[in-house]
């Protein structure tokens, strides 16, 4: 049974708004998605679900284009789609940030909006991310509830330290259970990283890398069922991120994965897209100091949930709506 989390929603204010460039009755908005597009399982996939539904409620026409990943392809993609008339013109993914930089300035009249990036210092573009922090920190609170062992991991790249230390461990301080907090950086292999921290111990590990969870939940896989017939062996589980990371699970392995942070990429698609209907555009001040505006997605409102499907979890879920208030308060 899955249970989804959420802190009730509370409005904190409504987004600021710019009034952007007239439109006709029907405007046409281009969508650039990542490597691979729609069916990827990711970030592409839970972008088109906000277009899905937009699209059943406004009226306006799309056009889709996809990348190869490449910057003159990308390059080629959205200069394509400014040709065509489109704006906004909706990115889907940071790779796209240093295309979308130097065409915002050479088409000023131009909207854009980027997913998941806050990096773009021009009025013409609206950033939409997601509290992460808010996110590990839920991850550490029921990875502390979960564990049986004492000891649970986050597995991350080097530049997530502070994703763990304000995040991850602030989570599992907040359960007030005696539980010890590991970091296992990936150095190539997640197999690898995530073999570490099972091998000092750690029974829950959160998966904070971006990409596919698949070597990770092999690894788990392995080690429980290399150590089912131990008596004195406890289950390892994971938790993973939606849609940064994708993953293929069984009916034998479903047990092995105790929970997902989801972040509601289909919420900040069909916002941006209904703004943009009513000739408005979605400019929150993200860092005055740098100039970058747009609208980050928290634990208020729905922007970013926590779904939970060891049934131990389920059963705590009050207490991770008590703790989803406490990462509310998490602004970094």
């Amino acid at each position: 049974m899955k249970l989804r989390a959420l802190v009730a929603a509370a409005a904190i204010g409504a987004a600021s708004l710019l009034a952007a460039p007239a439109h006709a009755a029907t405007i046409s908005i281009g969508i650039a998605y990542d490597i691979g597009g729609r069916g990827d399982r990711s970030f592409n996939d839970a972008a088109a679900l906000g277009l899905e539904k937009a699209q059943k409620q406004f009226n306006f026409t799309v056009e889709p284009v996809v990348t190869d990943g490449t910057t003159a392809d990308r390059d080629r993609r959205v200069r394509a789609l400014i040709a065509n008339n489109c704006n906004p013109i909706i990115v889907v993914g940071s790779g796209y940030a240093p295309t979308i930089k130097a065409l915002a300035e050479e088409f000023p009249s131009t909207q854009f909006a980027i997913l998941n990036d806050a990096s773009i210092d021009a009025l013409n573009v609206t950033s939409l991310i997601f509290a992460d922090t808010q996110g590990a920190f839920l991850a550490g609170f029921s990875a502390a509830l979960a564990s049986k062992t004492g000891k649970v991991a986050m597995v991350g790249n080097t530049n997530q330290a502070d994703l763990y230390q304000n995040g991850f461990v602030a989570g599992v301080t907040a359960s007030k259970k005696k539980v010890t907090t590991l970091i296992s950086y990936v150095n190539g292999s997640s197999f690898l990283a995530t073999k570490s921290a099972m091998d000092k111990g750690a029974d829950v590990i959160f998966v904070a890398r971006p990409g596919s969870d698949t070597e990770v939940f092999a690894a788990i896989v392995a080690r429980n069922t290399s150590n089912a017939s131990s008596k004195s062996f406890k289950q390892v589980g994971l938790i993973m991120i939606e849609p940064d990371q994708y993953l293929t699970v069984s009916k034998t392995t479903k047990k092995y994965l105790y929970a997902s942070v989801v972040k509601h990429v289909d919420k900040a698609m069909y916002d941006v897209i209904a703004k943009a209907v009513s000739g408005q555009q979605i400019l929150d001040v993200l860092d005055a100091k740098a100039g970058i505006y747009g609208h980050k997605y928290t634990v208020i409102g729905g922007g970013v949930s926590f779904t939970t499907y060891l049934p131990s979890l389920t059963a705590a879920s009050a207490q991770i709506n008590q703790a989803a208030a406490q990462a509310s308060k998490i602004s970094h």
